[in-house]
C-alpha cells in the first residue's frame, strides 16, 4: 500500500484483551505482509499506567510469526514495536488527548498523516472518547486526505432509539463516511466468500429461492461459559451480543439480491432491503434459555448465575432461537431459523440451506427416499463448504445414499487464511466500507429486535434452563423447521 502521507493508528482501550489479543497482532501481520505504509506509527491510549517499554512488552506477548517465519520474526517484531507508543489518560479528558496529540506530532515528524482511531472500549463511553478526540483537534473535517476514520465495536446501542441517539451524537465528531462499525464476522474468509459463491457460480442462483429451498438455518454455538466477562455479557445478553448483529449480517448476505455493482453502497442497499423485509419479532417467535450447571467434555461447569460478576437473579438469556420470515418474492414462505447460545455442546458457526424434495420419485423400488440436498457452509472452525447430494450406492441393486461434495479450505488452498481483523483493518486503511455496517443496516436490524427486547423486559421473561453441554433447550425444538 503506497501512501504519500504517513499514517497514525490510535487504539483507545489499548490495555484491554481485544486490543492485545486481536488488534495489535492483526496490525503486526499487516506489517509483515507489507500492507502498512512506509511511514506509520501506532499509539495506545488507556487509563492504565505504562511507559513505552512496558506497553511494547505487553503487545509482544500476543504477536505471532505467521507471516515472518524463522529468524526474521524477532527482527520484524523489533521493527514493529519501535513504532508503538503509549499515553495514559482518562477517556473523557480533552487534556489527555491533547497530550496524545503532542506525542503524535512528535512521532509524525511534522508531516501530514492519515489517522484512524479504533475504539476498543465499552460502547457506553464511545461518546466521551469521540468528543475528547474532537475537542483536541484530532479529527479532519472532510473525507479527503489526510483523512480521519473511526472504528466502533458492537453493540451499537441497546435498541433502535439508543442506537439512533448514538449515531447522531457520533456524527457531530465523525461523519458517516468516516465511521466504520465493525462486525468481525464479516471479515471471516467464508463470510466474504458468500457473495462469490452465490453470484460467481451459475449453479446456485437459479435455485436460490422459495421454489427450491425449504428452509435456512444460521447456527452459532459456543461450548464455553461467560466466565471472565460475565459482568459485561449480562448488560447485553445473547440477542444483542450475537443475534442482532452477527447472525442478521450473515442472513442479509445469504438472502440479498445481486447488487448492481460490487461496491459498499450497492451491497449495503441490498442488505437493507432484506432486513426491511423481515417482520419484527414477538415472544411467540423465539425461545430464550440460560445455562445451569452441567457436565461437558469430562468437566463440571458452573451455572451462568454462579459467576460472581453476574447477579443471582439475572434473567439475561445465554441462548436465543428465533424463527424469521422475509416478505419478498424470493423468500416468502421459507422459514429461517437463527440460533445462538453459550454453554452448548459444540463450538461452531454454520449456515445450512436445505432444499426441497424432488417433485417426482423416479426410484420407487429403492431403499426409501434419501434426505433432501443440503448446502452447509461452515464458518468456524475448519472452514468448509459441503453439498449433500444423492448417489447410487455401488452394487447390483438400486440403493441410494446421501454423500457430501466437500471443500475444506485448509486442504483446497495453500494460502494462509487471514484473521478477520487483518482483513477489516486493511479495509479501513483503504477506505472500503463494504464489510462494515452502514447506518441504514443498523436501523433495519434494530427494527427487527427492538419490539421483542422491550416485550422481554416489560413481561420480565425468565429464560428456560438448560444444562451446560446441551445441544439446545428442549423448548427450542418447536422452532426448528
Amino acid at each position: 500500500m503506497q501512501h504519500e502521507e504517513g499514517m497514525s493508528i490510535v487504539v483507545v482501550g489499548a490495555s484491554g484483551d481485544l486490543a492485545r489479543k486481536k488488534i495489535f497482532p492483526a496490525l503486526f501481520s499487516l506489517y509483515c505482509q507489507g500492507c502498512l505504509p512506509e511511514r506509520f506509527q501506532i499509539f495506545g491510549f488507556a487509563r492504565s499506567r505504562f511507559d513505552h517499554a512496558e506497553f511494547r512488552q505487553r503487545i509482544m506477548e500476543h504477536l505471532t510469526c505467521r507471516y515472518a517465519p524463522g529468524e526474521s520474526c524477532a527482527a520484524r517484531m523489533e521493527e514493529f514495536l519501535a513504532r508503538c507508543f503509549y499515553m495514559a489518560g482518562g477517556y473523557d479528558s480533552t487534556d489527555a488527548l491533547l497530550d496524545l496529540f503532542v506525542l503524535m506530532r512528535e512521532q509524525e515528524g511534522g508531516g501530514r498523516a492519515d489517522r484512524f482511531y479504533y475504539l476498543a472500549i465499552p460502547p457506553s463511553i464511545f461518546l466521551d472518547v469521540a468528543r475528547s478526540i474532537g475537542n483536541a483537534g484530532l479529527v479532519s473535517c472532510g473525507v479527503e486526505r489526510p483523512w480521519s476514520r473511526v472504528v466502533l465495536e458492537k453493540p451499537f446501542g441497546h435498541d433502535r432509539a439508543s442506537s439512533d441517539m448514538l449515531a447522531e451524537a457520533m456524527a457531530d465528531v465523525f461523519v458517516e463516511p468516516q465511521t466504520y462499525r465493525i462486525d468481525h464476522y464479516l471479515g471471516k474468509e467464508v463470510i466474504q466468500n458468500l457473495m462469490v459463491l452465490r453470484f460467481a457460480n451459475l449453479v446456485f442462483e437459479p435455485v436460490w429461492n422459495r421454489r427450491y429451498i425449504r428452509n435456512v438455518k444460521i447456527l452459532w454455538k459456543e461450548n464455553l461459559s461467560t466466565e471472565g466477562r460475565g459482568g459485561y455479557f449480562d448488560q447485553y445478553g445473547i440477542i444483542r451480543d450475537v443475534c442482532q448483529n452477527h447472525l442478521l449480517q450473515i442472513l442479509s448476505l445469504v438472502a440479498m439480491e445481486p447488487p448492481g455493482r460490487f461496491n459498499a453502497a450497492s451491497i449495503a442497499l441490498e442488505k437493507v432491503n432484506v432486513l426491511r423485509g423481515v417482520p419484527p419479532l414477538t415472544l411467540d417467535d423465539v425461545v430464550l434459555g440460560q445455562y445451569v450447571a452441567g457436565e461437558h467434555a469430562g468437566r463440571r461447569w458452573a451455572a451462568y448465575t454462579d459467576d460472581p460478576t453476574v447477579p443471582d437473579d439475572s434473567r439475561t438469556p445465554t441462548y436465543a432461537a428465533a424463527r424469521l420470515a422475509i416478505d419478498n418474492d424470493r423468500w416468502r414462505g421459507v422459514p429461517i431459523l437463527i440460533e445462538a447460545g453459550k454453554g452448548l455442546d459444540a463450538r461452531m458457526t454454520e449456515i445450512r440451506v436445505q432444499f426441497r424434495d424432488v417433485p417426482q420419485d423416479l426410484f420407487p423400488d429403492a431403499n426409501g427416499s434419501p434426505a433432501a440436498n443440503e448446502l452447509v457452509i461452515r464458518v468456524q472452525p475448519d472452514e468448509s463448504i459441503q453439498l449433500s447430494i444423492v448417489n447410487k450406492v455401488p452394487g447390483m441393486g438400486m440403493k441410494m445414499a446421501n454423500r457430501n461434495l466437500d471443500l475444506r479450505y485448509k486442504a483446497a488452498f495453500s494460502e494462509q487464511i487471514p484473521d478477520a481483523y487483518e482483513s477489516l483493518l486493511l479495509d479501513v486503511m483503504r477506505g472500503d466500507r463494504s464489510l462494515f455496517i452502514h447506518r441504514e443496516e443498523l436501523q433495519a436490524a434494530w427494527d427487527i429486535f427492538t419490539p421483542l427486547l422491550h416485550e422481554i423486559d416489560a413481561r420480565r421473561v425468565v429464560p428456560q434452563s438448560y444444562p451446560f453441554g446441551a445441544s439446545r433447550p428442549t423448548a427450542a425444538e418447536k422452532l426448528v423447521p
